[in-house]
């Protein structure tokens, strides 16, 4: 698949896999890790977009091991557990770059190309749903990204996301049912427990006893 594909598919593998590891889903240095990861694979290609980036290391590798060779095979699956085991990174930097990584070799094999899992052995492995850049590819990547976030165990409230970023402090009269009407069920579920019941005098108080100072009433600025 194509390297947009790759991230879109490896962020969304991160959002299902994040809240069943214990890890924050939306924490945005596990989400650039676990999108590095996506891309990781075809370090291979000199072509690719990180292969470009990394021109010396993936020329040796295309070289070395060809496109979907190695980095491509049963062989990294087990590097990919290896490391998980291993305890080389904290589990919140190995866990996504590994479900990025794994994400990469599941959307690959939904190309003719497959996978050479055998690697060094020639046999490949593929679910031929979509060509590498073909008309098909964004529909299977959609559907991928729907079932992902009906499997997402953790929830985003992405209108609460969008107020969390100030956007209401500048544009609130243009977007009234976002920024409005989130105030309105902000309020409405303020607790009760942020209001003070106070008297309407001071009560005399028992002898020994200080004074309580409640009254009836409302404070809407409670102390």
């Amino acid at each position: 698949m194509m390297a947009g594909s790759h991230i879109a598919l490896g962020a969304a593998a991160w959002f299902v896999a994040a809240p069943r590891l214990g890890l924050p889903a939306l924490d945005p240095v596990s989400l650039g890790i676990a999108v590095l990861g996506a891309l990781l694979p075809d370090i291979d290609h000199p072509k690719s977009w990180v292969g470009k980036r990394v021109w010396p290391v993936s020329v040796l590798c295309s070289k070395a091991f060809g496109h979907r060779g190695l980095t491509h095979s049963l062989l990294a699956i087990c590097g990919c557990i290896a490391l998980l085991l291993s305890e080389a990174l904290p589990l919140p930097l190995a866990a996504p770059l590994v479900v990025g990584y794994l994400s990469h070799l599941a959307a690959d094999l939904l190309t003719p190309g497959g996978l050479r899992l055998a690697w060094p052995l020639k046999g490949t492995w593929a679910l031929p749903l979509c060509r590498t850049g073909g008309a098909f590819e964004p529909l299977v990547v959609a559907l991928l990204l729907s079932w992902a976030w009906g499997n997402t165990a953790e929830r985003v409230d992405l209108r609460a996301g969008l107020r969390a970023t100030g956007v209401c402090r500048l544009f609130a009269r243009e977007l009234p049912s976002l920024c409005i009407a989130g105030e309105e069920r902000a309020s409405a579920a303020a607790p009760w427990r942020d209001w003070r019941l106070f008297a309407l005098g001071p009560a005399e108080p028992a002898a020994g006893k200080p004074d309580s100072g409640w009254r009836m009433g409302w404070d809407s600025n409670p102390r």
